[in-house]
């Protein structure tokens, strides 16, 4: 009889426990229930935490600033120097097209200019007849770009006009690449007979110099990006006919945003 009192008590405990449990959640839901039908004007909005610009405070009696631009005296008083280190494979082209060089800097640009043979640099500097204070860092991009490569003719193009830049970068740069597998990226580049490179010019407007595994760019910033990115697509190993496929498009876009 013991026994069967014993079990009968700790199904009881049991059956207790179970009935608290649902007493609880049954509390929890009602609170639940509770909170869900307030109204909705009690519901509180979370402010953003985002910082509101601040106004900067402009007094409207006080006039903008105006910077005269420099006078020719003060040109005069300040002589600036440029030197351009012409590698050895440009010393002959160099000595050859001297005249044209001579031209563009001095009569065109009103600088001064002389080729130091011992340090094998072409240095420029200005004079009393400079007349633009931009004059010098045009003849040094000028200088520049004639000794990555391009011929006299493209590089004037950086003298006229103010929107044409330089960029260079090396193949290794885009892949790593070594022995045959170099020169195999750096064919499809060019092309049979330089066919993919004119290609490429014509098509974004740029002029492209391949000098072992450095290619150098000339042309504007969006010319050079497209140029850019079709070369690294022939460097990765993109087929050339995709490649024509998206010059077609990128030449009809710049086309388009002329």
């Amino acid at each position: 009889m013991h026994v069967i009192s014993l079990k009968l008590s700790g199904r009881y405990s049991l059956l207790a426990k179970f009935y608290n449990n649902l007493e609880k959640m049954t509390k929890d839901q009602s609170t639940i229930e509770k909170e869900l039908g307030k109204s909705d004007e009690t519901w509180s909005v979370q402010k953003s935490r985002k910082r509101k610009r601040e106004v900067m405070e402009v007094d409207p009696s006080k006039k903008r600033p105006y910077f005269p631009p420099a006078k020719k005296s003060a040109l005069d008083k300040a002589r600036e120097m440029r030197k351009v280190r012409i590698p050895q494979n440009r010393f002959a082209p160099l000595k050859a097209n001297w005249s044209k060089i001579y031209q563009v800097i001095v009569e065109h640009l009103n600088l001064q200019v002389r080729f130091n043979l011992k340090a094998r640099m072409v240095e420029l500097k200005t004079c009393e007849e400079t007349k633009e204070i931009s004059a010098i860092q045009k003849a040094a991009d000028f200088v520049r770009a004639f000794a990555l490569g391009f011929d006299v003719d493209d590089a004037i193009a950086l003298v006229r006009l103010d929107e044409l830049f330089l960029e260079s970068f090396d193949v290794r740069d885009v892949k790593t690449l070594h022995g045959d597998h170099l020169a195999r990226a750096i064919g499809r580049l060019v092309g049979k007979n330089g066919k993919t490179k004119y290609t490429i010019e014509n098509a974004t407007k740029t002029r492209i110099v391949v000098a072992d595994s450095k290619i150098h760019l000339m042309g504007s910033y969006q010319n050079i990006r497209a140029a850019r990115t079709t070369l690294c697509n022939l460097i990765l190993g993109s087929a050339p006919s995709k490649v024509y496929g998206n010059l077609r498009n990128i030449s009809n876009r710049l086309a388009d945003s002329i």
